[in-house]
């Protein structure tokens, strides 16, 4: 073959490590995004707090809210298929990769190119570190958590008079409790990790002997049912503790020793789950009557007495946009606007940048000018990413405005393709804009995503969302007779009465997915 020189013209799409980080800070959560920003408070002097929130930048955010031109759609498509494997280069981000981001951090050195650092806030006090005003604290003011389990009994603990011995062996099984309130493993079991091998029975037996007097201080400590071994152990603890005080009249002690009788039983919590009274009274010899009382008393204790010094705080849900309502009825209009709580302050460091910027050239120099560009960047998609959340919350709202007035039955089927094409934006997008984001609203809090729903068809031709279906099934369950509860093909039935075309092994799906047991389990004999 005979070499020769040929021109060849082609369009792609580079992925930038601007783009890149903007479609990285997109799909953080909001926990995720403030330890990015305290990361880069950290690695970056011209990156600095500020007092109020930055002003946006002038570049690049103009088009925010502008719908994407069929040319940069198809570049982004293109994107996506390319860099499908790596999720953190798969996006579009909101803005022309082309015209508005340079090809990498570097900047020329030059003091022309870049904007006046004043826009970024006023005159800003060099700092020794990046720490904000909550450093300046008393240690003593943030500690102030919730109590957890393990420190409500061993403060309990302290008014014992144990012996050193004694007193490391309820500590022991203190830490070995599960966030239930449980001791999961056996006594045997825990004495077996503290001895140095299986030779030594006569210091294991010493061991268990131990363990088993701590167990039973342990199980006098409040809340009553912790240290138990299982869920009769705990339910039984708990009825020992009220019928030893002195309130408890004679009909209630009645029903505790029924109570007792039943916890005592083998199997008796299968029974209990499925509410087989009658089954209960042949186990217990007892009358039907009392076994409904004792059931009823048994129902009103705590299976997981440990659960409520679980730390609340560190499932707490923030949400990223709040929708509040102005109006009423049919006519209720509802404003959406992002929670300023969520919002970074930042600012670029303005005594840092105007020293640089009348510093002379070299390798230091163009160093830092990296550094100033990269934080300018940050600050950029930051606003980026909270600019993509609200467009997209606002367009959900705008959906969905039957929801936030009536309720889940009346959610619209939507899928993240119809809102893409209606922003003009890329489906990935719409998927982590959506994913571990959250919205307040006056109907409670929701993450995004919940507000998407496939749709299922009806008899009149329209849609029904599966969001209102599974609201639906919820309301027909629970006016259901208990003693004749409803069959998934019964509910299933009564849907295409009203309209709702509905399989059988689909309403198994929406009740399973409820979190709603199975007819047989729903039975109460009366």
């Amino acid at each position: 073959m005979k070499p020769g020189l040929s021109l060849r013209v082609s369009q792609h799409l580079a992925l930038t490590p601007q783009l890149q980080q903007s479609i990285r800070l997109l799909q953080l959560s909001t926990l995720e995004l403030a330890s990015e920003v305290e990361q880069m408070l950290d690695d970056n002097p011209f990156l600095e707090r500020g007092d109020d929130s930055a002003p946006r930048e002038e570049f690049g955010l103009t088009r925010a809210d502008a719908r994407v031109s069929d040319g940069d759609r198809i570049q982004e498509t293109a994107t996506e298929n390319e860099a499908a494997g790596d999720d953190s280069t798969s996006a579009e981000s909101g803005f022309d990769a082309e015209s508005s981001v340079p090809d990498s951090w570097e900047g020329d050195g030059s003091v022309e190119l870049r904007p006046d650092d004043g826009e970024w806030g006023g005159d800003a006090p060099a700092r020794a570190n990046n720490l904000g005003d909550d450093d300046e604290l008393d240690p003593g003011e943030r500690g102030g958590g919730q109590e957890s389990l393990a420190e409500h009994l061993s403060r309990q603990a302290l008014s014992l008079r144990l012996s050193p011995e004694d007193t490391a062996a309820l500590r022991f099984l203190i830490e070995s409790l599960n966030d239930d309130g449980y001791l999961e493993d056996s006594l045997a079991q825990l004495a077996a990790t503290l001895t140095d091998t299986d030779d030594d029975l006569e210091h294991l037996e010493e061991l268990v002997h131990r363990f088993t007097m701590a167990l039973k201080l342990l199980q006098s400590l409040e809340p009553a049912g912790v240290g138990a071994r299982h869920l009769a152990e705990c339910l039984a603890l708990q009825l020992k503790s009220r019928q030893a005080e002195r309130d408890v009249g004679a009909d209630e002690r009645a029903d505790i020793a029924v109570a007792l009788k039943i916890c005592a039983q083998h199997g008796a919590v299968d029974l209990l789950a499925r509410r087989d009274a009658k089954r209960l009274a042949q186990l217990t010899c007892e009358s039907e009557a009392a076994v409904r009382g004792a059931m009823a008393r048994i129902g009103r204790l705590d299976p997981k007495p440990g659960r409520q010094f679980a730390d609340v705080e560190r499932n707490a849900i923030v949400p990223d946009v709040i929708v509040s309502s102005a109006g009423g009825g049919g006519q209720a209009r509802f404003r959406v606007q992002l929670n300023p709580d969520v919002m970074p302050k930042l600012r670029v460091h303005d005594v840092y940048a105007n020293a640089l910027r009348g510093g002379k050239g070299g390798d230091n120099h163009q160093a830092l000018a990296q550094r100033l560009q990269e934080a300018r960047w940050f600050i950029k998609n930051i606003q980026q990413r909270f600019d993509t959340i609200l467009r997209v919350s606002q367009a959900i709202v705008a959906r969905q405005s039957n929801f936030f007035i009536h309720g889940e039955v009346a959610m619209r089927p939507m899928v993240q393709r119809e809102l893409a094409d209606e922003l003009g934006v890329h489906e990935s997008t719409i998927s982590r804009v959506t994913t571990a984001k959250y919205m307040a609203t006056p109907r409670g809090t929701f993450e995004l995503k919940y507000f998407f729903g496939s749709a299922l068809g009806t008899e009149a031709g329209g849609n029904a969302s599966s969001t209102a279906v599974r609201a639906l099934i919820k309301q027909l369950i629970a006016a259901e007779d208990p003693a004749k509860p409803l069959s998934d093909s019964q509910l299933a039935e009564m849907l295409k009465e009203q309209g709702i075309d509905c399989a059988r092994r689909t309403v198994a799906k929406y009740r399973e997915g409820l979190r709603i047991p199975v007819a047989t389990l729903r039975k109460i004999v009366a």
